[in-house]
């Protein structure tokens, strides 16, 4: 079998070995980027449904304070193809509208004004939420030991907050319970969208399906003279004697001083596991899944882009032919969001196209009126990871304890939840630490507006002590 010289090895083309791969070899390395699947982007994936013959997707969407993944999309210039969105329609049943939306007040009162109008809450809702966002105002908390649930019981949150504010936002972001959340990174996604900045809480969903939207960033890696390698995995991982790394790849074997393993937490924990020659342990990282149905109509039934829909399954709707800018005469494609979906894991697709059709009538009438052309059910069963409650003390730092060999992942050490910008900043994280420095690629946060530039005090952990 042949061998080749590298600098650098990543294995895994997802977020987090494309900005492994775009930093180091910006930089100068000589990078390898293997992919076993046909097409980069991991979970950030589309493909053609050819039942259908539509491309699909699990929707996925960018906050303004996303700055490594907005940098990357910069970069290989995606920036356009992001649709940013100022407002958060929440729809009732009942008919009710509350929009959410920044104001003239400055930060943290930017969305004061929308917020007292909202009919979706009653004064004493109102209330408890505000005494509640009072103490992520300064920060979140630096432990992720308490869950969400006992915070929420803690400050006595009333019914209707829950179901109208806590819930729809944790659960659409973090994708998962209260139980299964920390305040933590709970905390965090309050403090960065709700109160930081107007900035950090704009809402951007890619115009483009996902493997399209992430193909230029391959193509970026690419000119900088990355060699990625699609069809082409890790099929073995050996440290030589002078410290150097084997990879094997099936064709031939790679040779460098630096191997990024950008894979899930599950694959990273068994080849690990092979270097010493043990089992792996069983995994304190926990997943959750995400069940999405897509509509097909011959005509546009929601008269909006997106909203969050409120006591229903279904949290979230994105009208994707709008977002999109499909022309009329093409009909109307919808994506139904169902985070956190264990029950409909152990449901059929009739069924949960059913339950969904149902309540998407309840909130928009005229899909009564148009014609449902196609449909389908996708459920990816391990779309996230779960931020449970204790999970940080086993988040790895991008260095492991082998010389020379690297992790990322957005399970990783990032002080993020399971995001995209979760994974580009352990990509980014990783390509440091080969460098010798941690933070050497990253990007500055967004600044803290109005009056959060004095009331903040949270300093994001990443960018202070050892850069290492």
């Amino acid at each position: 079998m042949s061998e080749r010289m590298q600098d650098v090895v990543i294995a895994g083309a997802g977020l987090a070995g494309l900005a492994a791969a775009v930093a180091l070899a910006k930089d100068g390395a000589q990078v390898t980027l293997l992919e076993r699947r046909p097409e980069v982007g991991g979970r950030a994936y589309s493909y053609h449904h050819p039942a259908l013959a539509e491309t699909v997707d699990s929707q996925h969407v960018v906050l303004g304070c996303c700055t490594n993944l907005l940098d990357l999309c910069g970069q290989a210039g995606t920036a356009d193809k992001v649709r940013w969105y100022d407002e958060l329609m929440f729809l009732e049943p009942n008919g009710n509208r509350s929009p959410m939306k920044p104001g003239l007040l400055p930060a943290p009162s930017h969305q004061t004004m929308s917020f007292l109008r909202a009919p979706m809450l009653s004064v004493k809702d109102k209330v408890r939420i505000a005494m509640g966002l009072m103490q992520f105002l300064r920060g979140y908390p630096g432990d992720d030991a308490e869950s969400f649930a006992a915070w929420i019981k803690r400050t006595k949150q009333t019914d209707r907050a829950v179901r109208h504010f806590w819930e729809p936002v944790v659960w659409g972001a973090l994708n998962d319970t209260f139980e299964r959340c920390s305040t933590k990174y709970a905390g965090k996604v309050f403090h960065e969208t709700f109160l930081r900045s107007p900035e950090g809480g704009r809402l951007g969903i890619p115009a483009a399906p996902l493997t399209e939207f992430f193909a230029p960033v391959a193509e970026l890696a690419e000119r900088y003279g990355v060699r990625v390698e699609r069809k082409s995995g890790l099929e073995g991982l050996e440290q030589r004697a002078d410290g150097s790394w084997a990879v094997s790849t099936g064709g031939e074997t790679l040779v460098a001083p630096a191997v990024v393993l950008a894979f899930d937490f599950r694959q990273t924990s068994k080849l690990l596991a092979g270097l010493e020659g043990k089992e792996p342990e069983e995994s304190p990282f926990m997943s959750a899944p995400i069940t999405t149905v897509h509509l097909w109509y011959d005509r546009d039934v929601t008269g909006m882009d997106h909203a969050v829909l409120l006591d229903t399954r279904i949290q979230w709707v994105f009208a994707k032919s709008r977002i999109r800018g499909w022309s009329k005469d093409r009909g109307c494609y919808l994506e139904l969001v169902i985070s956190a979906s264990w029950a409909e894991l152990e449901m059929g697709r009739q069924e949960i196209l059913a339950s969904a059709l149902r309540e998407l009538e309840m909130f928009f009438p005229k899909v009564r009126e148009a014609k449902l052309l196609k449909s389908s059910v996708l459920k990816e069963a391990r779309a996230t990871f779960s931020v449970t409650p204790g999970l940080d003390r086993h988040r790895p730092v991008q260095a492991t304890r082998w010389p020379g060999l690297y992790v990322a992942g957005d399970w990783t050490a990032t002080e993020w939840p399971s995001t995209m910008e979760g994974a580009v900043r352990s990509g980014r994280l990783a390509a440091g630490a080969v460098r010798g420095d941690r933070l050497r690629f990253m990007s500055p946060e967004v600044p803290a507006a109005g009056l959060m530039r004095w009331l903040s005090t949270q300093v994001p952990p990443l960018s202070v002590g050892d850069r290492r």
